[in-house]
C-alpha cells in the first residue's frame, strides 16, 4: 500500500525578521492559487503545514478545495540557520551542508534539522498510510527530509528549487519508491 506526500515549498514571501508571521507577497499569493490549481485534480486526504504563515498561506487553497482543516506540525518549520542574521547567507548555508554536524550559534545542524523533519514525516507515513497528504513547508527542511530517503537530493538540488515548488514523494512504508516534480514555472 503506497502513501503519497506532496511536499510544497512555500511561495515568495515579503521579508520580515519574524519567521512565524512572515506573509506571502502579492506574487506569492498568486502562486499559491497555482498550487491549488495543480493539486485540485489529485485526491487529497489531509493537509498539514509548518506553523509559519507563508507555508500555511501556500496550501490553504488546497485545504479549501478539499474541505480539509490544516493540521499544524511544528517539525515542518524551516531550519534555524543562526541566532543572528548571517552576514553572508550563501557561505553560512554552504558550510552546514558541507558539514552535516556543524551548527552556527543558535542554529540547527543539517543532521538535527533532518532528524526533526524525518521524525515528523514518519509519523505522517504511519498515521496516514495509503493516503495522500499535502505538506506546506520550506525549502531547506524539505530537501533535508528528501535527502534522508535518497542522497541525490542535496545542496545542489536545493539551490535549484523554485518558490513555490511541489514534489510528490511516493512511499511503500518508509521506503521512497518515487519522486515526481509537479510544479510548473
Amino acid at each position: 500500500m503506497v502513501t503519497n506526500l506532496y511536499f510544497v515549498r512555500h511561495a515568495h514571501s515579503t521579508y520580515t525578521p519574524e519567521e512565524l508571521t512572515r506573509p506571502l507577497s502579492a506574487t506569492g499569493l498568486e502562486d499559491a492559487k497555482k498550487v491549488q490549481n495543480l493539486l485540485v485534480n489529485e485526491t487529497i486526504h489531509h493537509v498539514v503545514s509548518s506553523p509559519y504563515l507563508r507555508a500555511i498561506q501556500t496550501v490553504e487553497g488546497v485545504a479549501m478545495s478539499f474541505e480539509k482543516e490544516i493540521q499544524l506540525v511544528e517539525d515542518f518549520k524551516e531550519r534555524k540557520l543562526t541566532e543572528e542574521q548571517a552576514k553572508d547567507f550563501d557561505d553560512a548555508i554552504l558550510k552546514v551542508w558541507e558539514n552535516p554536524n556543524f551548527a552556527w550559534d543558535g542554529g540547527e545542524s543539517n543532521n538535527a534539522a533532518q532528524q526533526r523533519g524525518v521524525h515528523a514525516t514518519k509519523l505522517l507515513l504511519d498515521e496516514y498510510r495509503g493516503e495522500n497528504t499535502v505538506i506546506g513547508t520550506h525549502g531547506n527542511i524539505m530537501v533535508l527530509i528528501m535527502n534522508y530517503f535518497d542522497s541525490q537530493y542535496d545542496f545542489k538540488f536545493w539551490r535549484k528549487l523554485a518558490m513555490p515548488d511541489i514534489y510528490k514523494l511516493t512511499f511503500d512504508n518508509y521506503k521512497l519508491i518515487g519522486c515526481k516534480r509537479i510544479w510548473r514555472d
